[in-house]
């Protein structure tokens, strides 16, 4: 089984969206066999924490419905943008992922009491959706003979709810719950005064990036960092780039430039090589 390729694709999966995805597709299959009931997975205050029916804090956001078309398409959103985030931005980063997951379904349920939603595995999906996009702000992407950016998919998906009459209201709870996560993970530190409010407890850290950079809980040195053009706010154009940044994106590559070209380069644009320069100057004057 070790050598089946099926086995090493699926095993090739991030641990997150793999226990996620899995999970989804094991809770629909049960339903479809009748071994248990959307009764017994949707999410009840009064059943979950009265009657101690603590699964369906969890199993609510399992279930997408009975085998079939709208089934496979959450699913297929749930792996890929899951995938997508796990293996970009939150890359070598796992506890800040599910920390993600954590917050997340928390203002979910928090939403779903005070509005009586049953299931939130369709607004879970949306929130990675927009969480991707606003990351990946120069993707373009077509859907049904339709070209946009990544950050305009969430809406999208909104209108295509809209247009098959399911419940919008859903993924318009998905774009919330994930513009508050953008906002704080990504703007608000950034800002005069921010600071990261939404990185993983320490015990995360521990428990879930204890083989991350070749450390034990929280050095995110090799983590991935996106350019600085799909960083909120742009590209900052008066910034001095140092040579590990370009060599960590291969700008270096993609310019052709060779490594002496860049090492002149920036000892030019460093001010601090300014006197130096000047000094150079005079004397052979």
């Amino acid at each position: 089984m070790a050598h089946n390729p099926l086995m090493l694709e699926y095993m090739a999966v991030p641990p997150v969206t793999r226990a996620y995805t899995t999970a989804c597709l094991i809770t629909t299959v049960l339903v479809q066999v009748e071994f248990v009931t959307p009764l017994q997975l949707y999410f009840n205050p009064y059943l979950t924490f009265r009657e101690l029916q603590l699964w369906r804090l969890v199993t609510n956001f399992l279930f997408f419905g009975q085998l079939g078309f709208h089934f496979l398409f959450n699913l297929i959103f749930v792996y890929r943008y899951s995938r997508m985030l796990e293996e970009g931005s939150f890359r070598g980063r796992t506890a800040d992922f599910v920390y993600m997951f954590t917050l997340g379904g928390v203002a979910m349920l928090f939403c779903g009491f005070w509005f009586k939603i049953l299931f939130l595995g369709q607004a879970f999906t949306i929130m990675m959706v927009y969480v991707w996009g606003q990351r990946n702000r120069y993707v373009r992407m077509n859907f049904l003979f339709i070209t946009f950016r990544a950050p305009q998919l969430p809406w999208v998906l909104l209108g295509f709810s809209f247009l098959l009459g399911s419940l919008f209201w859903v993924d318009v709870l998905g774009i919330a719950v994930g513009h508050v996560y953008y906002f704080l993970a990504d703007v608000f530190p950034k800002m005069e005064g921010g600071c990261d409010v939404v990185s993983a407890p320490r015990f995360m850290k521990i428990l879930f990036d204890r083989d991350s950079s070749g450390g034990s809980g929280g050095d995110d040195g090799d983590a991935y960092r996106p350019p600085a053009e799909e960083q909120p706010g742009g590209y900052d154009w008066g910034a001095v780039l140092r040579p590990a940044d370009l060599d960590r994106h291969n700008v270096a590559g993609d310019a052709g430039l060779g490594a002496g070209r860049l090492d002149g380069a920036f000892r030019r644009r460093n001010p601090a090589n300014d006197n130096d320069d000047i000094a150079a100057a005079a004397a052979a004057a």
